[in-house]
């Protein structure tokens, strides 16, 4: 029997230019924060991820994220697999996803998300687990040992056994501390992140500033997405290329 396919939510993701929406000391500006119709709140997020020298995961479309919020008694861990979107043919993404593994008979157990940029679509697949460690405090992540035992522990059987050696040979790419601004606009949530991964040529950090929207149908997304680059485009805020927050922190770290 054919299983049917994961339906997807939609995330709006759009870059903006640091310098329009930072202050110099790489705040949110006032401008910004204008632009929310609640107060908004900011949250640290520490971020790293898990794969060996030759980065076999992330060859593979794979990645093993571990993240810890401020102040929040656990970890939360995610592996994502992520799948090219040609032509907005979404259907096609989700159906080579399905034939991985990743179908309507794990409703459950992964999320399917289609991510759109400035220009592409990316299908993302992910399993999320959360480990307690009530024991430490702030944005503390485990060191490189626990971080091993941590994410092939708690792997999903998609990732296969190749998968679980590669991690039990893992090495950390980051940490990175983010900072997530949370409010809403046109009475959706709405969430801006700032990322400052340090470029090893030039040894100092880039800030990336990525905003975004979530939407449940194409056609949701379709009109939030025309109403936010509208909105980014005539603050001048928009930055005209697509995010690649992962492919930086994997070649810089």
């Amino acid at each position: 029997m054919e299983l049917p396919n994961l339906v997807p939510d939609f995330e709006i993701k759009f870059l903006l230019e640091p310098a329009e929406v930072l202050d110099t000391d790489h705040d949110f500006n006032d401008e910004l924060l204008s632009m929310f119709e609640t107060p908004p709140t900011v949250t640290k997020i520490n971020v790293m991820f898990m794969d060996t020298n030759k980065k076999t995961l992330y060859q593979a479309r794979w990645s093993a994220r571990i993240r810890r919020k401020e102040g929040r008694p656990e970890m939360e861990l995610t592996y994502k697999k992520r799948y090219a979107i040609e032509a907005e043919d979404i259907d096609a993404a989700l159906t080579e996803a399905s034939c991985d593994g990743f179908n309507g008979f794990h409703d459950n157990e992964y999320d399917a998300q289609v991510e759109w940029g400035y220009k592409k679509m990316t299908l993302s697949i992910s399993d999320k687990k959360k480990v307690s460690d009530p024991g430490s405090g702030g944005t503390s992540l485990p060191d490189v040992e626990s971080a091993r035992s941590m994410v092939v522990g708690n792997a999903p059987d998609t990732l296969g056994n190749w998968g679980k050696n590669a991690l039990r040979k893992a090495r950390v790419y980051g940490p990175i501390l983010t900072t997530r601004l949370t409010g809403t606009w046109k009475g959706l949530k709405l969430t801006v992140e700032v990322w400052p991964i340090v470029i090893s040529a030039e040894h100092k950090p880039e800030y990336i500033v990525e905003v975004s929207v979530k939407a449940d149908t194409i056609s949701e997304a379709e009109d939030v997405r025309r109403a936010l680059k509208d909105m980014l485009s005539g603050r001048g805020w928009l930055c005209p290329r697509d995010a690649l927050k992962t492919r930086l922190v994997m070649d810089n770290y």
